[in-house]
């Protein structure tokens, strides 16, 4: 049984027609795509970090501000869903594609030989009775973890790796079959001319564990062929990318090059962002960021036979996850700046026709990022219908 926390159901939250694609989705020229964050469930093996068994709601519920004027705690308005039930599911995607949000691109997690935090995929949105109405892909989140989902521990100078994220060849081919027999067939995954997608979020452990650029490349070329054989003309193969001319270095401190020179080394054949502070300074005004997440924009971009995904964040303050003030947030992120951000992203698009209408969000729920979609108590449905007004509105 579940401790502390409220598991609602909820109806449908707009009416379908043809085959579940309302009249917006039918006009919709964007794909808006948000990154989920699949810990808000029950999972036996994330107790080390949320004991309760919730999953990281244990930190949400928890939340207080830390310092005056800090705009916490935000809490989720439709309470501490399980978002592994698909009932749940449907609500969420109901509510997304209604506001135009018509792709989610689950992070993914591998560690020890096996797959975690499969749940809210596995058992919630693809067990969804809706689920043609949000399309799907894969980011495989192939960090390192260490003690910062553990808020009682998260900060701590005795912080410790618990998991590392990078894998050999032998294991690379075994998580490779398990994405291509498990996600890629099903209706609803997203494709780029008919090739599934597929993201890596950290090329530097993917090339660390491997065993370098060369080996990494003949290994991703080996997962194209593998998609091949199962069908499929080919593989979309994209990536998260930090600052890009940040120089990426190896375990032993020497440099592999800087990130937008390994990316096209590795030939990959999309580029965007996982969020701003991957990138630029964090800690100031929202409308004093944008101007420089821009710029990063086009400077990623230099390179035209890749394209890159405009990314855009709600915001950043992982204070949430912390028991004392931990320095870095966005401030003044409100939903009418952040529309004013996802006009610019629209911009991106038009001024680029020769690519896919793709703009990367961060995120649907990353309620301990303070980066989320998913009405709360402070701005109801307000970044939802940021999204509305830009992509589905202005039609």
């Amino acid at each position: 049984m579940l401790n502390a926390i409220f598991l609602l159901t909820f109806g449908v939250v707009g009416q379908n027609n043809d085959n579940g694609r309302n009249d917006a989705e039918k006009k919709q020229s964007y794909d808006i795509a948000a990154y989920v964050w699949p810990s808000y469930h029950p999972d036996d093996r994330a107790k080390i970090f949320w004991p309760d068994g919730i999953g990281e709601w244990q930190s949400v519920i928890s939340n207080k501000p830390k310092y005056e004027g800090h705009d916490q705690p935000r809490f989720p308005l439709w309470g501490y869903v399980n978002e592994a039930d698909p009932y749940i599911a449907e609500m969420e995607i109901n509510a997304a594609a209604d506001h135009g949000v018509n792709v989610f691109i689950f992070d993914w997690y591998w560690y020890d030989g096996m797959p975690f935090l499969e749940g809210h995929l596995n058992e919630g949105y693809l067990k969804a009775r809706n689920n043609d109405r949000v399309k799907f892909y894969i980011m495989w989140a192939n960090h390192d973890v260490n003690q910062i989902w553990d808020k009682r521990r998260a900060g701590l100078p005795n912080e410790h790796l618990i998991w590392k994220g990078s894998v050999d060849r032998e294991e690379f081919e075994v998580v490779c079959h398990r994405i291509i027999e498990q996600y890629f067939s099903h209706p609803s995954y997203y494709k780029v001319n008919s090739k599934p997608s597929f993201m890596i979020y950290d090329i530097g452990a993917l090339i660390a564990g491997l065993g370098g650029v060369q080996q990494t490349l003949e290994a991703l070329e080996w997962f194209r062929e593998e998609t091949k054989k199962a069908g499929f003309p080919g593989l979309d193969l994209q990536v998260s990318l930090r600052k890009a001319d940040k120089n990426l270095t190896a375990d032993d401190g020497s440099v592999i090059g800087a990130y937008n020179e390994v990316v096209h080394q590795l030939e990959f054949d999309g580029i965007t962002h996982y969020q701003f502070v991957h990138f630029t300074d964090i800690d100031r005004d929202y409308l004093d960021i944008m101007p420089d997440v821009i710029a990063e924009w086009e400077k990623v971009s230099t390179k035209k036979d890749v394209p890159y995904y405009p990314h855009v964040s709600v915001g950043w303050d992982n204070n949430p996850r912390f028991l004392h003030f931990k320095a870095g947030v966005v401030k003044n992120n409100t939903p009418d700046n952040f529309e004013k951000a996802l006009r610019d992203a629209k911009k991106y698009v038009d001024d680029h026709p020769g690519q896919v209408p793709l703009i990367t969000v961060n995120s649907w729920n990353e309620w301990t990022e303070t980066s989320y979609l998913m009405p709360c108590t402070l701005y109801g449905y307000g970044y939802l219908q940021a999204i509305q007004n830009v992509f589905v509105s202005d039609k």
